[in-house]
């Protein structure tokens, strides 16, 4: 391959992969009010959990914490499977949180 035929095939790699970053780091947070989000219970910050309406909630659980959260430990929010597409707080909790092992 010639080194402009080389450069272009590169830099059509580089852009894909900036786009494909990008489009994951601007996913909007999941909302309250979202149909997913207030059937599981959700709250933006774990501090506003209602525990009479939650037993199972304890100090301390939050999606940080959760099993199911994609976030790396100390990012302040991260992508959730149960809301694909969306990131949620690692200060958040919902009623699917499992604790990490």
């Amino acid at each position: 391959m010639s080194n402009r035929r080389e450069f272009a095939v590169q830099l059509c790699f580089g852009a894909g992969a900036l786009l494909s970053a990008s489009a994951f780091a601007a996913a909007p947070m999941v909302d309250e009010k979202d149909p997913a989000a207030a059937g599981l219970g959700f709250k933006a910050d774990a501090a506003t959990v209602d525990k009479a309406k939650f037993p199972k909630f304890a100090a301390g659980q939050n999606c940080g914490s959760c099993a199911l959260y994609q976030g790396k430990a100390g990012d302040a929010a991260g992508g959730c499977p149960l809301f694909a597409g969306k990131q949620v707080s690692a200060k958040s909790w919902c009623s699917a949180y499992a604790k990490k092992a």
